[in-house]
């Protein structure tokens, strides 16, 4: 569940999600990401789950998925691709599921 306590441990990974709205933010991140994270006071353990792009800790960490998917767009890893690494299953499986009713 998101609540207060978890919106708290994520703050630094969602400002820094919610900033990449903006197109010279996004550019700024595809310049430097090393810099645009310091830049929000990321530790170095929520850098590492950004550089792997593991959106599963990122959400663990107290990320917000609706700030998540920001990074995923701005990264190459969009909703299915984070859906497939939430489920365990390569981007191909998760795709065959999403036509069935009682995939979840």
């Amino acid at each position: 569940m998101f609540d207060l306590s978890t919106s708290w441990r994520g703050y630094r990974i969602n400002k820094m999600c919610n900033a990449l709205s903006q197109a010279h933010q996004r550019d700024a991140y595809a310049q430097d990401e090393e810099a645009f994270m310091a830049a929000y006071s990321l530790t170095d353990a929520e850098k590492e789950l950004v550089r792997r792009r593991d959106f599963p800790g990122l959400l663990a960490a107290g990320g917000n998925i609706y700030f998540l998917i920001k990074l995923g767009v701005v990264t190459r890893n969009g909703l299915y691709h984070m859906g497939a690494q939430m489920r365990g299953e390569s981007y191909e499986q998760f795709l065959s599921t999403r036509n069935q009713r009682e995939a979840v």
